[in-house]
């Protein structure tokens, strides 16, 4: 299990760092002493737990929860009590006041861990198109970027281009635990396949690593730089 410590007092930090460091399968992957930081980490490291304080310069800890979306799992750590309705509010996994306990540590991981558990195998996300009397199968992960064109999707790989009757809409949704975004209302990108972000003159573009390029829109594009983990100014 991958976890990332969030709280503007190193001390507290390094007192979390050394009680996980004493239980099996989990590993510190970085620090953050506020939210700002908290969110570049998250989308750079992909930690599977967030111990995460409330009260931070800026951006606080229940601020970062209750605005952002498809965050990990989050377990609270923090010395206000009073806090808790609105914790669960946002689902988080467990609250755990200060001075935490490493007993009272170990539980909340495990509960983060049973929650992670799946229920049962899950079908894999297919994507599917008609070519003349057959329907070819695709991994959505191999494909960069839909698009709208008339009343229909199209997408390619490699150099052939299929034709989809499902809307982006509908795409949207199937992929949305697979790193898609929605970046244009006729553009939906594979954000693991995106090489570059070009801004001029009020427009940007979204360069694909297969050189496919989506129009990015202005209401986009503060979701798009944080999904990709660039702060303001950096394109």
């Amino acid at each position: 299990m991958k976890v990332l410590v969030v709280d503007d007092e190193a001390p507290a930090r390094r007192r979390l760092v050394r009680m996980l460091e004493r239980i099996a399968d989990v590993e510190v992957v970085g620090e953050a002493d506020d939210g700002a930081s908290a969110l570049r980490q998250i989308v750079a490291l992909r930690p599977d737990v967030v111990l995460l304080d409330i009260h931070m310069p800026e951006l606080d800890g229940m601020e970062l929860a209750e605005t952002t979306a498809e965050l990990p799992a989050l377990v609270f750590v923090t010395a206000h009590p009073d806090y808790a309705v609105r914790a669960f509010a946002v689902a988080a996994h467990d609250y755990l006041l200060k001075p935490v306990q490493q007993a009272r540590l170990e539980q909340a991981l495990a509960r983060v861990a049973a929650r992670a558990r799946p229920a049962g195998p899950a079908a894999p996300v297919r994507i599917s198109a008609r070519a003349g009397d057959s329907v070819r199968l695709f991994d959505p992960r191999s494909i960069t970027r839909f698009h709208a064109s008339d009343k229909y999707t199209v997408f390619r790989v490699g150099p052939e281009e299929h034709v989809l009757d499902d809307s982006l809409n509908m795409l949207e949704e199937r992929l949305a635990g697979l790193d898609f975004l929605r970046v244009h209302r006729s553009e939906l990108v594979n954000l693991r396949e995106a090489r570059a972000l070009h801004q001029r003159d009020g427009a940007a573009v979204l360069e694909l690593s297969d050189g496919q390029r989506a129009q990015v829109s202005r209401r986009a594009i503060a979701e798009l730089k944080r999904r990709l983990g660039l702060r303001d100014g950096e394109a």
